[in-house]
């Protein structure tokens, strides 16, 4: 196999789907024993020793995580596929049935409400952090 250039690699990650670089994640942490998430864990737990902001500080990005489907999947998956961009019938009902998963990421706080509100109306279980 010829060897990818960083910029190929990034091209190819830039054309898959979110299920997809998901998948792929998880796939490359099994393979390596590396885990991607730990750098961000330990900066999340460096920010509170350094004590530049206050413990009280107002949070302006919200990530909406589905806990639970409900008992109206299909109404879900459809707010899913209307909250989630890009997202196929396929992918969509995969993300709901992989519950608890985020859904968005780093959105501000009236996005995430929205999405939530929808959600909750369609049946499921979601919360933000």
């Amino acid at each position: 196999m010829a060897k990818l250039s960083t910029d190929e690699l990034l091209d190819a990650f830039k054309e898959l789907t979110l299920l997809e670089l998901s998948d792929f994640v998880k796939k490359f942490e099994e393979t390596f024993e590396v885990t991607a998430a730990a750098p961000v864990a330990v900066a999340a737990a460096g920010a509170p020793a350094a004590g530049a902001a206050p413990a009280e500080e107002e949070k302006d990005e919200f990530d909406v995580v589905l806990e639970a489907a409900g008992d109206k999947k299909i109404q879900v998956i459809k707010v899913v596929r209307e909250v989630v961009s890009g997202l196929g019938l396929k992918e969509a009902k995969d993300l709901v049935e992989s519950a608890p998963k985020p859904l968005l990421e780093g959105v501000a706080k009236e996005a995430a409400e929205a999405a939530k509100t929808k959600l909750e109306e369609a049946g499921a279980k979601v919360s933000l952090k």
